[in-house]
């Protein structure tokens, strides 16, 4: 009975929302941006009420804070917020995705100044992770009709061929359709699933992030898909370590890819980066999501 009031309470419970669709001044060479909130529970919300209220994923939510219930958290209980993020490799134009962060970047410049957007995503299920690599944006559309793949209906016979726009269309009020693939960058009627694999390869947005974005986005956008689980950043002569866990099992050295990834800044910044190989290792068991300095650069 507790766990099913809860449930009704993340139906029904609206927390003012303190964000949406982040937006960051970047000057030239900024790695690291944001910064770290804390949020002490009242007694009435789960922790996707807290995630969304603050334009975090699932994910990230529950990783940055071990321990806790996402459906029972305790009243009182004080989580902490991962809104710093260390960004993913370049090039920084258009949009960028990184799967195993499930987050989108959205770089574009406004007047004289650079800026990024950024938002958690979900998706693809095991197996179907959106293909890396490099598509354009080629088709807008506002309340978009799904039309059903024979691969999905084969799974539900009950689906029909084409599902109308409405609280029942998955792919939700707004489609940003990538150039191959089939995939779309969309909003959901199941916005729980934000910051999960959930998805049959498309990459899901809260509806009030992809309202924010599709407006900002013209067709011919580029979109780069990667794979960047391990991030590394400098600010203001800190390196930054921001760790997610590798959901497809592909790094078989942790170490030796923030190594690499050190190298490329030191070659690039013209820096020297001192890390404590110790904290690397200590962020990079925990993998939690938030950036951590484990270094100096000089």
């Amino acid at each position: 009975m507790i766990l099913l009031a809860r449930l009704l309470a993340f139906l029904l419970f609206w927390i003012p929302r303190a964000y949406a669709l982040d937006r960051y001044p970047l000057r030239t060479g900024q790695e690291v941006f944001g910064e770290i909130l804390y949020y002490t529970v009242s007694g009435n919300e789960t922790l996707l009420d807290v995630a969304r209220a603050y334009d975090l994923g699932y994910n990230q939510i529950v990783l940055a804070n071990p321990g806790v219930d996402p459906w029972l958290p305790p009243p009182g209980k004080r989580l902490l917020i991962p809104k710093e993020f260390v960004l993913p490799e370049g090039p920084y134009t258009g949009i960028l995705v990184n799967l195993p962060e499930m987050r989108l970047y959205y770089f574009r410049k406004e007047g004289s100044e650079r800026v990024v957007y950024t938002a958690p995503i979900g998706i693809g299920t095991d197996g179907r992770l959106t293909q890396e690599g490099i598509y354009t944006v080629y088709r807008k559309k506002v309340h978009p009709s799904w039309h059903v793949p024979e691969s999905i209906r084969k799974e539900d016979p009950t689906l029909p061929e084409v599902v109308p726009p409405g609280p029942d269309n998955p792919l939700g009020d707004y489609a940003l359709y990538l150039s191959r693939g089939a995939y779309a960058i969309h909003g959901t009627n199941k916005p729980w699933g934000i910051g999960r694999r959930v998805s049959h390869g498309c990459i899901r947005l809260y509806p009030e992030d992809i309202a924010a974005l599709f407006p900002l986005v013209p067709v011919g956008t580029p979109v780069k898909v990667l794979y960047q689980p391990i991030k590394l950043g400098v600010k203001e002569n800190k390196v930054y370590l921001q760790v997610f866990p590798d959901i497809e099992k592909r790094l078989s050295a942790p170490l030796l890819e923030v190594i690499h990834l050190a190298a490329r800044l030191e070659k690039e910044s013209g820096k020297d980066l001192l890390l404590h190989l110790f904290i690397v290792r200590q962020v990079l068991e925990k993998a939690n999501g938030v950036p951590t300095v484990v270094g100096k650069a000089r």
